[in-house]
């Protein structure tokens, strides 16, 4: 097991950080050498306010990362803790991304074999590849299966799987403008009685509506027990990790189909 050679990736993409950073300093450039005052005022206030994204994004991939604050462990973690079965069988990881939660989840439970899917998209720095090469390092490889599926139409027959996992995919879904039928989705895969732990920004109007009536349309489709829980109430997050568009609108919904 070569655990320095894993790459879980971040959930702040490298390029967008550093192209704001070239940003602030093609603008300060400008700024600097065209002869207008008005326009080189405006050229200032737009790289500083540029610099000051890039600062807070920077902030959050230092927090993120394996080498900073290590928050997405605790995410993972956290999803990883509320997914409550007997620990064995299949079970389907949705949006693997690098395969993090994939792999953690075979490497604590050996009874488990976890295949895990992703579109694996060009926007974002995450492949197939790098969830086989993971899985190696860590152990793992012989328990996990990697393929390229899409969350809004899973490639697997109803109750194919003991349990499903997700974190931070559903609202990612482009093909899935009401991104409750991503959740409809995820559980139809799930056996009668197999458990889920789903991790997005179920608190964000906008996307899933009130959080109440949410969990009673779950309900609604004959789910057993549904759970929810705000990320930031369990989680102790520093201050500047709680904007809505991070997490401070992020919850878990988990049970038992």
């Amino acid at each position: 097991m070569n655990k320095q050679s894993v790459n879980f990736g971040n959930w702040i993409r490298k390029r967008i950080v550093l192209a704001f950073l070239l940003t602030s300093f093609i603008l300060f450039g400008l700024s600097a050498v065209l002869p207008i005052p008005l326009i080189r005022l405006v050229l200032w206030i737009a790289a500083g306010v540029t610099l000051l994204i890039f600062t807070y994004l920077a902030y959050v991939y230092y927090q993120f990362s394996e080498h900073g604050g290590r928050v997405q462990r605790r995410l993972w973690a956290l999803v990883i803790d509320h997914l409550h079965w007997d620990h064995r069988g299949q079970v389907l990881d949705i949006g693997t991304g690098n395969g993090p939660l994939a792999i953690l989840l075979a490497v604590k439970y050996p009874d488990v074999r976890v295949t895990g899917i992703d579109y694996w998209g060009k926007a974002w720095e995450y492949s197939q590849q790098v969830c086989e090469q993971n899985a190696a390092s860590m152990g793992v490889a012989g328990r996990t299966h990697f393929q390229k599926a899409s969350a809004s139409k899973l490639p697997f027959d109803d109750g194919d799987f003991d349990a499903a996992i997700s974190h931070f995919v559903f609202h990612e879904v482009a093909d899935a403008p009401d991104k409750r039928t991503v959740i409809y989705e995820a559980i139809r895969i799930i056996q009668k009685g197999g458990a889920f732990a789903f991790q997005d920004m179920f608190l964000d109007k906008e996307l899933y509506g009130d959080i109440d009536t949410l969990i009673d349309t779950i309900r609604s489709w004959g789910i057993e027990e549904v759970h929810f829980v705000e990320t930031g109430r369990v989680l102790n997050l520093p201050r500047l990790l709680r904007h809505p568009r991070v997490l401070g609108k992020a919850a878990l919904i988990y049970g038992r189909k």
